[in-house]
Parts: structure tokens; sequence; C-alpha cells
């Protein structure tokens, strides 16, 4: 296992600058995901430090040695990428000991780790198959086994599982994260998906434009945004958004918007005048909640075990509800809900979170 650090590191194309003064610490033995929207540069980041392209600036780490200038062969990691890269002409087994061979191991060291691969991915059976005699949930797993048996200090995947439909994908996740607490190397994982970054990380960074916007657990992500881009990008469904105004009370501010009556909000660090309430769907509670509000609604989407409800207020603006599958509901239905304002997040004029006094630290 190993831990990784960045400093101040920056990517350039030319003149074109596509990120800048990243600093990151990785810890050894955990499992940290990049995430973003497409084109913010968290493969860009990843490759970076795979060793597979060269930074501009600063410098990487791989526990206290810097590898600006070491190949990619030499910093002693595997990478996993979105396409398996198998040969189509060997079986499993030798698609595993093809680089070990290549690094002129031991047959009797090749064999013991080509086992162990095959053992930890529960893929025995599979090891005189060709590619072609595997499914695509059976590829991954050997392209997975392929950087396993290097034996690495740092797993490198680059969105593996994006080219698998949406059940095995979910399959694929709970085997990556039972093969992370076997393995219990430090694993870097790229995503676009949010979920996957939500269930199988030990923290997640979240990149916009060559720029980390926060680094935290998904608790810390989900319960405390630091400005409205994750807010907007951490959650599914999506939170709700509500420009408003505010004015200085005694202990808090004193929220005004079109969407509701007014309510104030105690506890916040800071005084802000135009600001920008959140609210996540959960936390609009049909026929409950301090605050109430009318609404018709626009859209009912039926997703099993719960509901999203799409409903248009008074002002024009859209709500989005969640709630159980148990109830019945049709386009047009007049429905009342409420929201408590401890779960209202408060965003100043230029984007960033609010904190309230009373916050205790996220384990």
């Amino acid at each position: 296992m190993a831990g990784l650090t960045l400093r101040d590191v920056g990517k350039s194309y030319g003149g074109l600058s596509v990120m800048s003064g990243l600093e990151l610490d990785i810890h050894d033995g955990e499992f940290l995901v990049l995430v973003g929207p497409s084109g913010c540069g968290k493969s860009t980041l990843l490759r970076m430090i795979a060793g597979l392209e060269e930074i501009t600036d600063g410098t990487i780490a791989i526990e206290d040695t810097i590898v600006n200038d070491l190949p990619a062969s030499k910093r002693e990691l595997s990478m996993v990428f979105q396409s398996y890269a198998l040969y189509p002409h060997m079986s499993v087994r030798k698609n595993l000991a093809f680089g070990l061979q290549n690094m002129k191991m031991t047959k009797a060291e090749v064999a013991r780790r080509v086992d162990e691969a095959a053992r930890v991915l529960q893929i025995e059976e599979l090891l005189e198959r060709k590619p072609r005699q595997l499914s695509g949930g059976q590829k991954q797993r050997v392209a997975i086994g392929r950087a396993i048996v290097r034996e690495p200090k740092l797993f490198l995947f680059d969105e593996p599982l994006s080219n698998l439909d949406a059940e095995l994908r979910v399959q694929m996740r709970v085997e990556l994260a039972s093969l992370y607490a076997k393995l219990g190397t430090t694993m870097i994982y790229v995503t676009h998906d949010q979920v996957e970054a939500m269930t199988m990380a030990s923290r997640i960074v979240v990149l916009r434009k060559g720029t980390i916007e926060q680094v935290g657990t998904p608790q810390e992500l989900y319960t405390r945004p630091a400005n409205l881009f994750v807010a907007g990008f951490i959650g599914s469904p999506k939170i709700n958004m509500f420009k408003a105004t505010a004015s200085k009370v005694a202990d808090g501010i004193h929220i005004s918007a079109p969407e509701f009556e007014d309510f104030e909000v105690s506890g916040l660090e800071r005084a802000v005048d135009a600001v920008t309430i959140c609210i996540r769907p959960e936390a609009l509670a049909l026929d409950g909640g301090s605050i109430q509000v009318t609404a018709e609604l626009a859209l009912v989407e039926y997703l099993g075990s719960e509901i999203l409800l799409h409903a248009k207020l008074p002002s024009g603006a859209m709500v989005l509800l969640q709630t159980s599958g148990k109830e019945k509901y049709v386009r047009g239905q007049p429905i009342t809900f409420g929201f408590e304002t401890s779960d209202v997040h408060v965003f100043d004029h230029n984007g960033d979170r609010v904190a309230f006094t009373h916050e205790e630290a996220i384990a």
C-alpha cells in the first residue's frame, strides 16, 4: 500500500491551461473517487498520476518519492481502463500471466499470482476460456485481475464500469467494494456517475474545470456541500434551489423568497444578503413541516419503492419531492408539503456555503 501527494500540480497544452494549483493528499489504503462532469479533468489527473501524461507544474509523490520523471512502468501501480483490452487469442490464464512473464518472473511466482487473483475474483473456472467466451462482467473481472497480479502499491481505475449495463454495474460496484475490503490497497477511481462515487468511496474529490471544488466523505459532501456546484452535483434526485433575500436578525437571518412564506434560519456563522437556499427532495414532507407550501403536481415518476413528485409552485417555479411508493398521485393534483428550517442549506451570492455555528464534525 502507499499514499499519494499532489502539490501545486498543473497541466497545460501549449498555451491552454486545463489544470492548475491542485493540492491533494491521498491516504494510504483509502478508496478515493474522482468525480465530476465531462471535461472536468478527472481522467487527465489519473493519467498524470499513472505517468501516462506529463505534468506541467508541481510535484506528484508516491509515499515519499517524487515520481515526476519516473516512467509509468517504474511507479509500481496498476491501471484498469474503460476498455477491457484483453488479448483475444490468449486464454484468461495467459492474459493474466502475460505482463508478469514480460517482467521475467519465475514460472512458479507467475502461477502463484495468477491463481491468487483468480481466487480473489472468483474466476477460477474461466482460466482456460478465451475472451470471446466471456460476458462483459467476466471480461471486466479479468481486466481487474490483470492489475491485481502485479501486486501494485496503487490501483487506478478509469471509468471501468461504463461499458456495462445498469444491472451489471450495480453487481460490479459490490464486487469492487468487496475486492477493496479484501486487498486493502490504495485505490483511485474515476467516474462521472455520482452514485458510484457515493456508494464506493472512502472519500470523494469533486472536480470542475480542472479545479478541486471539495474533498470529503460521501456523508460530508451530501450533508455539507461547500458550494452550489457540489450541492447540485452530489445527490440523486437533485437538490432544489431557490433564490432569496436575507436580512440580519438577532440569532440568524430572515429569509424572503417568492416560493415560500418568510422564515428565519438561526445559528449561521455570518450574515448574508442575497442568498440561494437549497432543500433536498427527501426533506420535503407531504402535509408536514413547519413551513407549509401548496403546489400543483406537474409530473409523477413511479420508481417502485419511492415516488418523485415534480410540482409547480404558485410563483411558477418547480420543486421536486421524494416520497414512498405507497400512495397514488395524478398530474394536476393539488398538494401541500412543508419543511423544517434545519433542513435548509444556505449559500451566499458567490455560491459558497454558509455554515451553522452548532454543526458538529462528521466522522
